[in-house]
């Protein structure tokens, strides 16, 4: 949220609209077997909750935002959708993860400044 906040920010001053990207990992986070279907439902229900949220806030602020819904590892499709799309500005919040695990694994916002062809903006 902390995300579309600054997202309608530059919005507004410039006349732009907002495209918020959802992404669903195709596989939950830990082997649940049997329980596959019922993660994607929770994910897309929670996403549409996100969607919808975010559609008012930003029209509250007189923002047209459009969302989009796409499936897959989240820093490689958002990389890959800004990227095809042609897009001015990513603006993605910041997970706040501990350094170790993110020197460790990468986080998603660092992945997504390092293999968009646009620049990113990363809120804390």
């Amino acid at each position: 949220m902390e995300g579309l906040h600054e997202a309608i920010i530059f919005a507004k001053q410039i006349g732009a609209k907002i495209t918020g990207l959802c992404v669903i990992p195709l596989t939950p986070p830990v082997a649940m077997p049997g329980l596959h279907a019922p993660f994607e439902s929770y994910m897309i229900d929670e996403a549409a909750k996100f969607m919808a949220e975010a559609t008012k806030i930003a029209s509250r602020n007189g923002v047209n935002f459009q969302g989009k819904l796409i499936y897959g590892e989240a820093s490689t499709e958002i990389a890959k959708f800004s990227n095809d799309k042609k897009f001015d500005l990513v603006v993605i919040g910041s997970s706040g993860r501990s350094e170790l695990r993110d020197l460790l694994l990468g986080s998603i916002s660092n992945t997504i400044i390092h293999r968009s062809q646009v620049p990113v903006l990363v809120i804390k």
